[in-house]
């Protein structure tokens, strides 16, 4: 290059041009990790709170300025919440501090999924919170909070919870949060006792499902570890409407382990291939853990007075190998 056509740049630009280059990449740092968090926020599960069944009796708490539906619980009648998993149920609990109560309280939460063994949660020493009130300030004052979860896998469940050796009334806050399911190919599988088929058309498909009943339950025989899907639907009488609640008890090896309580309403999508007389209901889904070994599993309708129920099992692919 000739002399002649060099450019002198001051030192002072030189420093001013860094500084601007050395800005301009901490905001597009800064830029990036904003947009980061806003599409992580997006796509994490967003918690729902659930009101108990059969709740009636419901107490308000102020907490920052916010008014909070937390649910008393009884000692006698369990709450009960329904929801379909797979997912985590949170339950933020607090004892009530009437006024005049002195010290600190304890208490325990028994509670039950599907049926299944009473587990019991135990809150340890909890003191009077500094940060909560109730509405009404006449009722005394909350306790601090006490959280924790119970993980439900895919399907639907119903847990029920009761109130266990407290001198104090609890109320509890139910929050949960669905969680993405793990992709997974299923195959089905024949009964063992040879129950009635019926077919049914789904959006252009016909699926066979076995019609099941308290008398002639729906046997399953496996080779596990596995998991057995199991698929339900009520019948409904042609001119019947509304929702049949019924429940559904499994039976592992001959012992109960677990017992579901399912509602189905009439199928918008899935009609009979043979019966005019019937509608389908929605379908219900619970999953069930086989342990290693071979096994007997027996899912049996516990209502006599209801009408039969359609059955469909079914067990992931990659299990189909699996040996004794």
């Amino acid at each position: 290059m000739d002399k002649s056509t060099l450019v002198f740049i001051p030192a002072s630009y030189k420093r001013i041009s860094k500084q601007f280059n050395m800005k301009t990449i901490q905001l597009l740092i800064i830029g990036f990790m904003m947009l980061g968090n806003a599409l992580s926020a997006q796509t994490q599960p967003k918690h729902k709170y659930l009101k108990p069944v059969n709740s009636k009796n419901s107490v308000s708490v102020i907490i920052e300025g916010k008014s909070k539906d937390y649910y008393y619980l009884s000692s006698k009648e369990p709450a009960l919440i329904r929801l379909s998993g797979p997912g985590k149920l949170r339950l933020l609990t607090r004892g009530q501090f009437v006024p005049g109560q002195a010290g600190k309280m304890k208490y325990e939460i028994v509670y039950t999924i599907d049926g299944g063994a009473p587990k019991t949660f135990r809150s340890g020493d909890v003191a009077r919170s500094i940060n909560a009130t109730y509405v009404n300030g006449t009722m005394g004052v909350p306790s601090q909070l006490v959280d924790f979860e119970i993980y439900l896998g895919p399907g639907q469940h119903s847990i029920d919870f009761k109130l266990s050796k407290s001198k104090s009334p609890v109320a509890v806050r139910y929050s949960f949060t669905p969680v993405k399911s793990r992709k997974q190919e299923w195959i089905a599988v024949h009964p063992a006792n040879g129950p009635e088929i019926v077919e049914l058309d789904s959006k252009e498909t016909l699926i066979s499902y076995y019609r099941f009943s308290p008398e002639k339950p729906l046997k399953v025989e496996l080779n596990g570890p596995t998991e057995l899907q199991v698929l339900t639907r009520a019948e409904f009488q042609y001119k019947m409407r509304g929702t049949i609640h019924y429940r559904i008890q499994v039976k592992l090896d001959g012992k109960v382990i677990n017992s579901y309580q399912l509602s189905s309403k009439r199928s918008e999508t899935a009609t009979y291939k043979n019966e005019k007389q019937l509608v389908p209901g929605k379908g219900n889904e619970f999953v069930v853990s086989v342990p290693r070994g071979k096994h007997t599993i027996e899912m049996i309708p516990m209502d006599k007075d209801k009408n039969t129920i359609l059955g469909r099992v079914l067990i992931p692919v990659k299990d189909v190998k699996i040996k004794k």
